[in-house]
């Protein structure tokens, strides 16, 4: 995320829908600093939890909103749908308030402001944290003044924890499955968004190196499986 807004990704929750691609969280990198980035040995060994069919190949820049879908029904250790209020992520100093991220009137998933760059965003039309499905939680790697909430982002292992404080007061607990970087004009919306048969977090940004004349090249994508909600 930079001086201008730049379109998200959404979920893909329900079959049928197909989303079209093209996340830019910042248009500015910060002068001679780069975010950290995974390593190959953070990537999923084997592939990912297979998803909903698409019905063609992603296109960039724009997409479709979701519909409204059946539900899938919800394993033992899940609660209701409760709107997320704050993140935790221990082992990169990430611990920050959640506002809630819409469609605009372009279709484009919203994104937090710029001179919000320290909080998180979720997806409100999508799952909850917490409930069966991909909930998707995006955030700024940094603006031009300076490092936002998910700058080290790129730096969480395997085995991490993720912690989404819910309204309820109860706290959904994630672990961290994989750690990707993706070029933008390859971005997988089917493996990242298609809906799971159990509850999973997805955590996106920038990443993949940067230009001063594209900005950053690609997206990083943390997944993580529930572990328990306390």
């Amino acid at each position: 995320m930079g001086r201008r807004r730049s379109p998200l990704l959404t979920p893909m929750r329900f079959f049928g829908v197909m989303l079209l691609v093209g996340i830019g969280l910042l248009m500015h990198g910060l002068r001679g600093e780069t975010a950290p980035q995974p390593s190959a040995a953070q990537a999923f060994t084997v592939p990912a939890p297979s998803a909903a069919p698409s019905r063609g190949p992603a296109a960039p820049t724009r997409l479709a909103a979701p519909t409204p879908g059946k539900a899938a029904k919800s394993p033992p250790g899940t609660r209701p749908r409760s709107v997320p209020v704050r993140l935790r992520i221990p082992a990169i100093g990430v611990d920050t308030p959640m506002i809630n991220l819409a469609l605009g009137k372009n279709g484009v998933l919203e994104v937090p402001p710029v001179d919000s760059a320290q909080l998180a965003g979720w997806y409100s039309r999508g799952p909850a944290p917490g409930e069966v499905g991909a909930a998707v939680v995006a955030g700024h790697v940094d603006t031009p003044t300076g490092r936002a909430v998910f700058y080290r982002l790129g730096a969480l292992t395997k085995g991490s924890a993720i912690q989404v404080t819910r309204l309820d007061g109860r706290t959904a607990h994630f672990t961290v499955d994989a750690v990707e970087v993706y070029p933008k004009h390859s971005f997988p919306s089917t493996k990242v968004y298609a809906g799971t048969t159990v509850p999973q977090l997805r955590i996106i940004t920038c990443g993949g190196g940067y230009t001063k004349r594209t900005g950053y090249l690609g997206n990083l994508v943390v997944y993580a499986t529930l572990k328990r909600i306390a």
